[in-house]
């Protein structure tokens, strides 16, 4: 994982990560019931690269809030998901299977709400259930007493809910009103004899990025570090499509023919968000337009204010080259900051409502994400790969009746084991042929003897948006094998060695007995999670 230099600001970052101990509850095989059940806050971003968390270590960001669930509860170093694209990541987390057997294997499939799930699970086992905020998974909700929800991808700005009894519209920026949603919700929910388990799912910070009205500008002036693989340059994009062969030795096809460049695959409009009228003939300017169109007046003043600046910098300048790619990042990854510093800002509001109405010592609150982002390394943004920008989670739990305050765990743990272990938490009957594990051990400081020792990815979506080809592969706690299995390709990477994946040694003949060993666990894991030999997709 690649991390920055931190800029002079006001989010300096810190956190302090005890050692783990600490009382917990049950075990990895039962479920047990608390003398009281605790109750559940489940908050889900989309698309946050755990590299802008500063209990991770970012040095471009300070999230204090999160850092507070870390330094309050319990940091997992090594959270990954299966699929790292945000409909399969949400069936995943509701089924604790993996796409290929819970049938969401791309965002173009509709979710079967009919299967099993951990909501519905919880219900059985008592609970109220409520999920608010981003779904993108185009059936409706089940399994929930309460759902009110954006479509499709919604609007960061005066955006569109949907609930059993229809369509409104809500007035401001989407961070703010997801919150007072859940906080109003849970506020007529905390005083009777359930238990309740709220979703908590942000639109932020997914692709546009657009900063609400607090955060607007708050980066101006500040030159934030770049990635140190910023200028990888796999596909030629610096270069005019001329290709450094001797940087791709042993990299895959799809490196050089993937569309998620900051310099060649950024929309002008919906991306540098320049003004409406500059970009009619740019992809997305529709869209564009139509955002423009649906701020209040004030909003759009406030905007145009900002963001007219900017465009008119980026005409003075006139820049080509390492130069233009620079000046694209510092917008791009500023944009993306300001909607994390929105998460963070309302998350400390939730933390601080459970502290004032004394729900937070028997509440769980666990904060993660749909998946990783590229922010800028390798000069991308986007997920999918099973590169470890897109691969790797931000994981936080805090339950202050069952956690010691400061723990930390470098288990490898993935997406399939969230609903068993919001199950478990609940005193819920988790299925057998849920193919996650319960995390609550681990919590509890005490890691099972058959805890795993890899984890298996698989990504589908193509041919789709970006163009990153179907592979999947196997991470252990040192080393990574991926197969693009539609090009016949292969790469292995030492991430004690390389962490930033910039060379595949699978040809190296020093890796051969790595390459055998990790091919053997390849299969292993694809008997054990009955990956059928034929592309279901």
């Amino acid at each position: 994982m690649t991390f920055f230099i931190m800029p002079i600001n006001k989010r300096i970052p810190w956190i302090v990560l005890l050692i783990f101990s600490g009382l917990f509850i049950s075990s990895c095989s039962t479920t047990t019931t608390p003398p009281e059940r605790p109750n559940i806050i489940f908050v889900f971003t989309d698309d946050h690269g755990s590299h802008s968390v500063s209990a991770y270590g970012s040095r471009i960001l300070e999230t204090p809030n999160m850092d507070r669930l870390a330094s309050e509860g319990i940091l997992f170093q090594n959270a990954f998901v299966t699929n790292s694209i945000c409909a399969p990541s949400r069936g995943v987390l509701l089924t604790g299977k993996h796409s290929h057997i819970n049938g969401q294997l791309t965002n173009a499939q509709v979710f079967d709400g009919s299967q099993p799930t951990y909501p519905k699970a919880l219900q059985e086992a008592g609970y109220k259930t409520a999920l608010i905020g981003k779904w993108h998974l185009q059936s409706d909700p089940t399994g929930f007493d309460h759902w009110d929800i954006l479509p499709g991808q919604g609007n960061y700005y005066n955006p569109v809910f949907i609930t059993p009894e229809g369509q409104h519209q809500a007035e401001g920026y989407v961070t703010d009103i997801i919150t007072d949603k859940v906080i109003d919700w849970i506020d007529s929910n905390k005083d009777g004899d359930q238990p309740f388990m709220i979703n908590y799912h942000h639109k932020a910070p997914h692709r546009n990025w657009k900063p609400g009205p607090e955060q607007l500008g708050m980066f101006d002036g500040i030159d934030l570090p770049e990635p140190e693989t910023l200028f990888s340059n796999w596909s030629g994009e610096l270069t005019g499509g001329e290709i450094d062969e001797e940087a791709l030795e042993g990299r895959t096809t799809g490196v050089r023919t993937q569309e998620m460049t900051l310099m060649n695959h950024f929309s002008k409009a919906w991306d540098l968000k320049f003004p409406p009228d500059s970009v009619m003939n740019e992809p997305y300017a529709q869209s564009w337009k139509n955002f423009h169109s649906r701020l209040t007046e004030s909003q759009r003043e406030a905007w145009d204010e900002v963001y007219d600046a900017y465009y008119e910098e980026f005409k003075e300048l006139d820049l080509e080259g390492e130069e233009l790619l620079s000046w694209i990042y510092q917008r791009y990854i500023k944009d993306y900051l300001t909607t994390i510093v929105s998460v963070d800002d309302n998350l400390g509001r939730l933390l601080d409502y459970l502290d004032e109405t004394g729900l937070a010592d028997n509440t769980v609150v666990v904060y993660t994400s749909d998946q990783g982002f590229f922010l800028g390394d390798h000069g991308w943004y986007d997920k999918r790969w099973m590169y470890e920008e897109s691969l790797h989670i931000p994981l936080m739990i805090r339950w202050p009746d069952g956690i010691a305050a400061g723990s930390e765990n470098s288990d490898l743990v993935q997406n399939i084991d969230f609903a068993p272990t919001l199950m478990d938490l609940a005193g819920a009957n988790i299925p057998d042929d849920v193919q996650g594990r319960s995390l609550v051990p681990l919590m509890k400081g005490e890691t099972p003897s058959d805890w795993r020792e890899s984890i298996y990815y698989h990504y589908y979506e193509y041919p789709g948006e970006h163009a990153v080809p179907r592979h999947y592969g196997v991470r252990t706690d040192t080393h990574k094998l991926i197969y693009f299995y539609e090009l016949d390709e292969w790469e292995l990477f030492d991430l004690e060695k390389d962490p930033n994946e910039m060379r595949s040694v699978y040809s190296d003949p020093e890796y051969a007995d790595v390459v055998a060993e990790l091919k053997e666990e390849l299969i292993r894991l694809r008997d054990k999670y009955d990956v059928p030999e034929v592309d279901p997709v």
